[in-house]
């Protein structure tokens, strides 16, 4: 279908206000580059299953994103459909029980959104006196994003205090439970699949809001100190090889500081990349290339990336 045709389609569908044409996508990535989005959607959790049913009839093309914190997103853009779960999503509640198909939680929960930020749902378990999340209070990411991708730090992750994903699946709304997502390091059954994260519901436990609240200080202070996180990036760029770290094979091969264009391996800790001036995707995928090989070279190590490459690179 041409792109006004389906463009009438999807604002009969989602709130005109929250449809956009040729977005940039640098706009909505953290590692601030990408060029724009043919069509660019933002709905709430009763337009989402409406506009994913009209997309897949019509087969429009469309790619889902959350906060795009883990995001590389080509200078060409994207064509077709962005279907971006944020704001629109982000309700958070906390709840002393749940009652889930059957399933019986002794435990508080708290229930969030996809498009809530994974800071925010710390923050307000912190504030109900609920443990489990402190880990997550520092990483910049959404819930579906974090869920999609088992998103963790400091020892802890997603598939820890996880009690079910709630999903879109073939059009349909449904509950994974913990079991059944198929979580390991940095997946799960989300990705690859055509499931949208709608929301999740986590367990956590009792604790003193003060220890929570000093707990998470801390741990942002620790990523403060060793992260560059006063520079866009889409967080740590590498998965962390087994039996080793990723930034400590980056270092080894002497590419502390690393540059192209305005890409560049953080000197604060090898495991970024980053956009430390004015650089673009290509800037940012050749460091990333240049990285891999080398360290193939040096190590015989063969880096995976973390950050989802999206769009089209030229």
């Amino acid at each position: 279908m041409h792109k006004m045709g389906y463009i009438k389609e999807i604002k009969n569908i989602v709130k005109e206000s929250f449809v956009w044409e040729n977005e940039p996508m640098s706009r909505h990535t953290t590692f601030r580059v990408g060029g724009p989005a043919d069509v660019y959607v933002e709905p709430d959790a009763e337009e989402l299953p409406k506009l994913l049913k009209y997309l897949k009839a019509d087969a429009v093309p469309y790619t889902v994103i959350g906060n795009g914190s883990n995001l590389l997103v080509g200078d060409g853009g994207i064509r077709g459909v962005v279907v971006a779960i944020g704001d629109r999503m982000a309700d958070i509640s906390v709840d002393e029980h749940a009652v889930i198909h059957g399933l019986v939680n002794d435990e508080p929960v708290v229930y969030a959104g996809a498009g809530a930020m994974l800071s925010k749902v710390a923050s307000a378990a912190c504030e109900h006196g609920l443990s489990g999340l402190e880990f997550a209070s520092g990483i910049p990411g959404s819930v579906g994003g974090g869920v999609a991708m088992n998103a963790g730090a400091y020892g802890g992750e997603m598939k820890d205090v996880v009690l079910y994903v709630t999903v879109i699946s073939e059009g349909e709304q449904i509950q994974y439970r913990c079991a059944d997502m198929d979580f390991s390091y940095r997946h799960s059954r989300i990705l690859g699949s055509d499931d949208v994260v709608v929301g999740v519901c986590v367990k956590l436990v009792p604790g003193d809001t003060e220890v929570i609240r000093a707990k998470m200080k801390e741990l942002n202070q620790k990523r403060a100190e060793k992260q560059p996180i006063n520079l866009p990036s889409a967080g740590s760029t590498f998965k962390r090889p087994e039996g080793c770290f990723a930034g400590k094979l980056i270092e080894d091969a002497n590419l502390r500081g690393y540059r192209v264009g305005g890409a560049c391996v953080s000197e604060k800790h090898c495991g970024f990349v980053v956009n430390d001036k004015d650089a673009t995707a290509a800037d940012i995928c050749r460091v990333i290339e240049d990285v891999q090989n080398r360290v193939y070279e040096t190590s015989g190590v063969r880096l995976e990336t973390e950050v989802r490459m999206i769009g089209e690179f030229f």
